[in-house]
């Protein structure tokens, strides 16, 4: 699975950081170009995945939420979930591309799926 989330830093510009998560919030897998807590933006990023998923799929009962990105002044993070338990992140920088981190991010999840 490592091998996967260097490939992702590496293909998408403006990356700087993938991981696998669950949806407890538990950092499963990582890999970060920069000094910086995985384990926190797994978990950060956790709980905003499961708001986003209880608005869509409960709230407004439009289905589930397929992708989130978020973006600050410092850090735009990109989340696909894999599975119904896990989520890819993909943490970007100000010159990221975002159609190249939606593009290669449903690519890696779908192949880290198997390994979930």
């Amino acid at each position: 699975m490592l091998s996967h989330l260097r490939e992702l830093v590496a293909d998408v510009d403006g990356a700087w950081a993938a991981a696998i998560g669950g949806l407890d919030g538990l950092l499963v897998e990582g890999h970060s170009a920069a000094n910086t807590d995985l384990n926190l933006l797994v978990a950060e990023h956790a709980g905003l995945l499961r708001a986003a998923q209880t608005a869509y799929g409960g709230t407004l009962g439009v289905g589930n939420a397929c992708e989130l990105y978020l973006r600050g002044e410092r850090l735009s993070v990109y989340l696909h979930p894999i599975t119904p338990d896990f989520f890819l992140l993909l943490a970007l920088d100000g010159r990221s591309n975002l159609g190249q981190a939606r593009l290669y991010g449903r690519e890696t999840a779908r192949q880290l799926e198997g390994y979930l």
